[in-house]
């Protein structure tokens, strides 16, 4: 497994990690023990850093109680992210962010979930937020305590990322990037270069698409990519991605072949520190991390995105 730079903090980081999103059973219903087992096979197989949330999982922060015991033992040879943002929104009751202390009650609340004394980094959750302020305060409270080691923000946005980054604090972005979502290569990983901002990339195979198992006619029923079926729009907007993954099937062969691509594409940009597939079973885990053994030559990347277009 390849270690990257995690931007300027210094830290060694897998360039392939785990989302932990997968293990809650958002996308799908996983078991205890297979959820335990898949963070495991991801840790032997080389990955340092295990990406959650506190709103991950039915029920919310599900992801974070069987992550942290799934770690029991080797924490403290790994990184663990987590965010701080959605919790309880789904059921419409979400905890309001309007004060430090609310971050703060977060914050300990991960922790509890997580069966840790702190976090290596804390997200705020809040992709198109406006004002940061209550974040960036609570944030650097929960730094003080000794909850959390440093933070950023989960977002696509540059706008958002600049304003988030007002004080030069935010170490850490995680951002949507794959071969089928190139826009953040235009400014947004430029900026992070310059800054010094370790950058997560999340959605590094389109959220399954870029294996090449899916068609136009798949209809999909988990609880996160449901959605992409609810009205003509987001269905064409699916079907036009699907067209994309079949001129990648002209390069590379669907299943594993077209994962390890897809990854290495995203993981070989000096910007990137880590990409963080999710993962549902030890085999899907193990797969994944293989990839982490080399980069691509200029020659494999512009290959790659010529097929795609």
């Amino acid at each position: 497994m390849i270690l990257k730079d995690f931007g300027k903090l210094g830290w060694p980081v897998s360039a392939i990690s785990m989302g932990c999103w997968n293990i809650g059973n958002q996308w799908g219903d996983v078991d205890d023990a297979t959820a335990w087992a898949t963070v495991r096979a991801a840790y032997e197989h080389g990955v340092t850093l295990f990406d959650t949330a506190e709103s991950y999982g039915i029920p919310n922060g599900l992801s974070e109680m069987r992550l942290g015991t799934a770690l029991a033992g080797i924490r403290h040879n790994v990184l663990i992210v987590s965010k701080i943002g959605n919790w309880g929104k789904r059921g419409g009751d979400g905890v309001p962010k309007t004060s430090v202390d609310m971050i703060r009650l977060c914050g300990h609340a991960i922790l509890g979930r997580l069966r840790t004394d702190y976090l290596d980094v804390v997200l705020c959750h809040e992709g198109n937020i406006e004002d940061p302020t209550i974040y960036l305060e609570g944030f650097e409270a929960l730094k003080a305590e000794g909850c959390i080691r440093t933070y950023g923000i989960s977002t696509n946005s540059l706008d958002v990322l600049q304003r988030f980054n007002i004080h030069g604090t935010c170490r850490v972005v995680q951002v949507d990037y794959s071969l089928l979502n190139r826009a953040p290569e235009a400014d947004f990983l430029p900026y992070c270069q310059e800054h010094g901002i370790g950058v997560m990339v999340r959605g590094p195979l389109a959220m399954g698409l870029l294996s090449g198992r899916y068609g136009r006619e798949t209809q999909f029923e988990d609880s996160v990519r449901a959605r992409w079926h609810q009205n003509p729009e987001q269905q064409a907007a699916f079907e036009a991605k699907v067209a994309k993954v079949e001129q990648f099937k002209s390069v590379v062969e669907p299943g594993a072949a077209m994962v390890t691509a897809a990854l290495r594409f995203v993981m070989s940009h000096p910007a990137v520190s880590t990409v963080i597939p999710g993962s549902k079973s030890p085999e899907q885990a193990a797969m994944n991390a293989s990839a982490g053994d080399r980069l691509l030559s200029a020659d494999e990347l512009q290959a790659l995105t010529a097929a795609v277009g």
